[in-house]
């Protein structure tokens, strides 16, 4: 069985550190990787800049993906895996703090698996990144490789 890897692909210094935090305090993943910007979510999983020596044949249980990112934003970053049949099935959370109806129908249009607002409380936040982790790295089950 390989290590169960989640990529956090997020821009907000306090909602990564509170999104690690919950995760590791859980004993959830085996290795998080964290990508601040659209660009290095996408460089890291097709093996490129600063990522062209990894295995991309590793790919991660689940993405937790941000919606405002800079470089490239969390629905183009969607759309870029929905297209690859590599990462097509690589299940990707919308994890935003955006309360817009398109910013959720244009998620689920582009092939998310699931869309959680983060809360704005302390508590509601950890306990919403536990249930993520819960969920999509101990229960769900991916259609590829030895998980």
């Amino acid at each position: 069985m390989r290590d169960k890897i989640l990529l956090l692909v997020e821009d907000n210094p306090d909602d990564e550190a509170l999104t690690l935090r919950a995760l590791r305090k859980h004993n959830l993943a085996n290795q998080i990787v964290v990508a601040r910007d659209g660009q290095e979510a996408l460089d890291f999983l097709f093996g490129q800049g600063a990522y062209s020596d990894r295995d991309t044949s590793i790919l991660p249980q689940v993405i937790l993906l941000d919606l405002k990112l800079p470089k490239i934003d969390g629905l183009q970053v969607l759309e870029r895996l929905r297209a690859d049949p590599t990462t097509r099935p690589i299940p990707v959370v919308i994890l935003t703090s955006s309360s817009e109806e398109q910013d959720m129908i244009r998620s689920y249009d582009l092939g998310a698996n699931s869309y959680v607002r983060k809360p704005v409380d302390f508590s509601q936040f950890i306990e919403a990144a536990r249930q993520l982790g819960l969920y999509w790295l101990v229960l769900n089950e991916v259609p590829y490789g030895e998980r």
